[in-house]
């Protein structure tokens, strides 16, 4: 395990990546498709993937070529940057907390269930459980921030995605859908079911998170690279793609080949472990309570850091963790955390719907860095034409998204 995590924190920020983007909202989002498409939704994840991993190489590469952070660079040389990059701090840090909400809901509950299983007494107090475990979590995630540094902040999260890797893709030696059933899931195409475009909404919302390209350069500093780093950037871009495909594929491939087909309803959060149950029998709960909430945790910090951060980079392209602002802004976010809790929503509708709102900053993203990547003079590497290629294709796959995800919303 030493030698893992080792392995892991030799290239740093791609842990954020992951952590941004395979959380419970990845996971819910994969179990609910598996369950109701099965895998004809792996096309969405691949392109996401594809995409989401050039969209991180880029950004950590401009950073190393030209020592300007994203927001700054667009505040910078954008005509209206200022405007801009202010409509991005809100665009995403609205998606982000969202996803915050979402993620400490489902964590929360997790918990609660496997505490019914051992304790039944409990079922009755749910409400006040619920609430104080949410409480519990994200009062001792804020104390970390407000006391630790980006080391252990990158510690705290190798140690998380390490077990939520282990944990889902360990369950694929025992259910692994059809192989035609793979081929087929790889061909672009819509269920034509009411709700698939908000599904796919969240599916890319959750996977292309445009906190994790806006926040890398950040990261990439904090890590303390240079330009003598730029293959190493460009294999921690790789890696975290391959990561993230690998993880959340293998999350929809169990539950394709355990749940597609069977009737079975997604409603509860403890009802996603029923992926499992045919493969890993009485262990199912456990590996998924495993899974589950390491990527809720391995979620929660990176959520609650963005704003401050990216209101760092906007005033002076500089990585701020230590700041007074910092903590205040993480504090309001850990309070607005508590809302599924507080007000007893449905977690599982609630992951769900919080994802959906990240895919809305994603254009808007995507352009600014397809436009940064190619500015005159500023030192970037040369052929850059496929690049250029996948960030068009990744803003024109952007916009399909989030005007099938605006159809469904508001039909």
């Amino acid at each position: 395990m030493k030698k893992l995590i080792k392995a892991l924190l030799s290239f740093g920020p791609g842990i954020f990546a992951i952590g941004y983007t395979v959380g419970t909202g990845s996971v819910t989002a994969m179990i609910v498709a598996g369950n109701n498409y099965g895998m004809d939704l792996l096309w969405v994840l691949f392109f996401s993937c594809l995409f989401s991993g050039v969209l991180i190489y880029v950004s950590g590469s401009y950073y190393l070529s030209t020592g300007e952070t994203a927001l700054y660079a667009v505040r910078k040389h954008f005509p209206m940057g200022k405007g801009i990059a202010i409509a991005i701090i809100a665009a995403v840090g609205i998606g982000q907390w969202n996803s915050l909400i979402g993620i400490l809901g489902i964590t929360s509950n997790v918990i609660f269930e496997i505490l019914v299983l051992n304790f039944p007494g409990l079922e009755g107090q749910k409400y006040a459980v619920v609430l104080g475990l949410a409480i519990l979590i994200i009062g001792i995630f804020y104390l970390l921030l407000i006391k630790g540094s980006y080391t252990i902040f990158e510690k705290v999260l190798a140690l998380f995605v390490t077990m939520m890797g282990l944990s889902f893709v360990f369950t694929l030696f025992f259910v692994f859908p059809l192989p035609a059933d793979i081929i087929r899931g790889l061909v672009p195409k819509i269920p034509e079911v009411e709700g698939a475009g908000i599904l796919i909404a969240a599916f890319v919302g959750t996977t292309m998170a445009s906190a994790t390209f806006v926040s890398r350069p950040l990261f990439i500093q904090g890590k303390g690279w240079t330009k003598d780093d730029f293959q190493t950037q460009k294999n921690d871009s790789i890696i975290a793609a391959i990561l993230i495909f690998t993880i959340s594929g293998s999350i929809m491939a169990v539950a394709s080949g355990s749940l597609y087909g069977t009737g079975t309803e997604i409603t509860h959060v403890l009802d996603m472990s029923k992926a499992l149950e045919p493969s890993v029998g009485k262990f199912a709960v456990s590996i998924f309570f495993a899974g589950t909430l390491s990527a809720g945790l391995s979620s929660i910090f990176p959520c609650m850091m963005i704003v401050p951060l990216m209101l760092g980079d906007f005033n002076s392209g500089e990585l701020d963790v230590t700041s007074t602002r910092f903590k205040v802004i993480t504090g309001i976010a850990s309070i607005l955390a508590l809302s599924v809790p507080i007000f007893g929503f449905n977690p599982i509708q609630g992951q769900i719907f919080t994802q959906v709102f990240n895919v809305f900053a994603l254009p808007m993203v995507v352009v600014s860095f397809l436009v940064l990547w190619n500015r005159k003079n500023a030192g970037l590497p040369t052929g850059r034409w496929l690049t250029n290629i996948i960030l068009v294709g990744a803003f024109v796959f952007s916009i399909i998204i989030m005007v099938n995800g605006l159809k469904d919303i508001f039909g």
